[in-house]
């Protein structure tokens, strides 16, 4: 079933589908699209970037308090899909996507790693297009375990050091799940998406990892932390100084109420931004 992705908990919506229609329908409220028709020929350019924000760049401290750092966040992007539409797709609602122009940004598969880079990096540059002139305001896209490379049978696969009461823990959690979300536009301190004469734009993939860990500086009745697993249930398969894991394992060693909780804080990691998607469940 598809899932709302709206803060840190998720609801099952009815399916999404992407339509593409020369006009949208008579009697509904529509938003303008910024640019004219006058130019709707011109070509610029959209670049895709991945982001996994700072928690993933500088590292952060778990709502159950590990000091997080990651050597590599690797994932495995596929089918990626900008659309204009009309009216904005909004995927709080149960409604469709209404797409005008669609250009697409991966349509095989690309592996990036959103660690890469110092602690002031900016977000992961995937692909670059020639775009036509548009607001693009809905972003479609999926992770898929990757057929080889590092993250090779993972969709997700993260990389680093867990650290609390002067225990460190080395720590390789392979997330195997394939996701395919459907986003609106890209909520953020500027707009994005926005393709004007020959110039360039950026649409984003976002991924929220507090929403597994939690966060250590929020409240622990904040809704990052009541949907969070944390680290000490990992932490607790730990074999010495080391963790390597994967989904199978932990719905084995977990207890049912955790390894829940742990799905579906996975299906929460995908936005735009801040913005709201839609899971819409396992890919082929």
């Amino acid at each position: 079933m598809p899932a709302l992705i709206l803060g840190c908990s998720t609801q099952t919506p009815s399916d999404t589908e992407v339509t593409s229609e020369d006009s949208p329908e008579t009697g509904t409220e529509q938003t303008t699209n910024p640019e004219s028709s006058e130019t709707a020929d011109a070509e610029g350019t959209l670049t895709l970037v991945a982001n996994g924000e700072d928690f993933v760049r500088q590292g952060f401290v778990t709502k159950d308090g590990w000091e997080i750092s990651f050597d590599h966040v690797y994932a495995n992007l596929a089918d990626v899909t900008a659309y204009q539409t009309d009216p904005p797709y909004d995927p709080d609602k149960e409604t469709d996507l209404k797409s005008v122009e669609e250009v697409a940004l991966v349509e095989d598969t690309e592996t990036v790693d959103l660690a890469a880079g110092d602690e002031t990096a900016a977000p992961i540059a995937v692909t670059e297009t020639k775009a036509p002139t548009g607001m693009y305001n809905a972003l479609a896209w999926s992770v898929v375990p990757a057929d080889s490379g590092e993250a090779a049978g993972s969709a997700i696969k993260l990389v680093g050091q867990a650290s609390k009461d002067g225990e460190t823990i080395d720590f390789t959690l392979n997330l195997d799940q394939p996701l395919t979300y459907t986003c609106g536009e890209f909520v953020g301190d500027q707009r994005k998406g926005i393709v004007q004469g020959e110039d360039s734009a950026e649409v984003e993939a976002t991924f929220h990892f507090d929403h597994i860990f939690g966060d250590g500086d929020a409240p622990a009745d904040d809704e990052i932390n009541t949907g969070a697993v944390g680290f000490d249930p990992m932490a607790a398969l730990a074999e010495g100084d080391t963790l390597e894991t994967d989904l199978a394992t932990l719905e084995a060693e977990l207890d049912s109420e955790t390894y829940a909780k742990l799905q579906e804080a996975i299906v929460g990691l995908g936005h735009v931004g801040e913005g709201h998607c839609r899971e819409m469940g396992t890919t082929s």
